[in-house]
């Protein structure tokens, strides 16, 4: 077995320090080793998008990445989407009021996707929309729903992106 390797990174806002595989993939940390399990696994090879999250910002296939190469990075994942006093996001709302929700499983990517999205263009046009979740599949064809959630929390210009990592730090 090989040694594990100890990262520490600011997770949701809190800064954390854990111990992984050096083979572990971020995904991997986050279900197994930090018990957080929105990120969902099912390609594993960076086709559907069900395990996106966001680091530094940045959408991302957790299942692509390596644990240790988030090291001191700022990963935020659906769990950190909701207010800090509890409730759900103004993105989290819109995609159940629009009915965007249906099996569930790809729900949490499609909201970082999002959630990213709006944060580094916080009116995005159609096309971006559709650029902006690409990466994300939904096997039961919410697209439209998920893209009227998009557009509707766009147009509110609320978007709670969250501070900066650095004044978790």
């Amino acid at each position: 077995m090989a040694e594990r390797v100890a990262i520490e990174l600011v997770l949701n806002g809190a800064r954390r320090r854990v111990e992984v595989e050096p083979h572990h993939t971020l995904l991997d940390a986050l279900r197994d080793d930090l018990a957080l399990t929105g990120a969902k696994s099912c390609c594993l090879v960076g086709e559907c998008g069900a395990c996106t999250v966001m680091v530094d910002g940045r959408a991302v296939d957790s299942c692509l990445v390596l644990a240790a190469e988030v090291a001191g990075a700022d990963v935020r994942t659906v769990e950190g989407l909701a207010p800090a006093g509890g409730g759900l996001s103004t993105l989290q709302a819109k995609f159940l009021e629009h009915g965007a929700v249906q099996c569930g499983y790809c729900i949490p990517g499609q909201l970082m996707a999002a959630q990213a999205l709006l944060e580094t263009t916080p009116q995005p046009s159609d096309p971006e929309i559709e650029e902006g979740l690409a990466g994300n599949l939904c096997r039961c064809a919410c697209y439209e729903q998920i893209f009227d959630a998009v557009r509707e929390t766009a147009a509110t210009a609320v978007v709670e992106p969250r501070a900066p990592a650095a004044a978790a730090r």
